[in-house]
């Protein structure tokens, strides 16, 4: 597919270059912080323990953070229409997966702990996206 003309320049693949690579990077940081913590989806019976450390005191999902990051990256490489809406659908499913299963299944587990970290530290971004803090009671 042909690239989009206003977005076809060498600074922009190298740099997406480097943005894919430490994307890719990241994400494997951040899931080897998570260590026992680390899964894939939702497991409702599963209690692990809750990760605030490393690129979690940044943010709350580092792993989607830099998964979007390699995507943006991707498409800055190869900046046509199919890359750029893989990304943006990446992202929009990343916003999904945290907001509607995520959150609430950390928020009934770790309970005030989880809800105080979430009032503290970013969704995706640092200091965006952060909830809003629980009362004291």
């Amino acid at each position: 597919m042909a690239p989009i003309n206003g977005l076809d320049h060498p600074w922009l693949h190298l740099t997406g270059l480097v943005l894919a690579v430490t994307g890719v990077a990241a994400t494997l940081a951040a899931q080897l912080h998570m260590g026992t913590s680390w899964r894939v989806g939702v497991d409702h019976d599963e209690r692990t323990p809750l990760v605030t450390t490393g690129a979690f005191a940044l943010v709350r999902n580092p792993v989607f953070t830099a998964m979007a990051a390699t995507s943006t990256g991707l498409a800055a490489m190869v900046p046509n229409p199919i890359t750029l809406a893989a990304t943006v659908v990446l992202i929009v499913a990343l916003q999904v997966q945290v907001r509607a299963i995520e959150e609430p299944y950390l928020a009934r587990v770790h309970g005030r702990a989880y809800l105080e970290y979430a009032a503290r530290v970013g969704r995706f971004v640092p200091g965006l996206g952060r909830r809003t803090p629980p009362h004291a009671t």
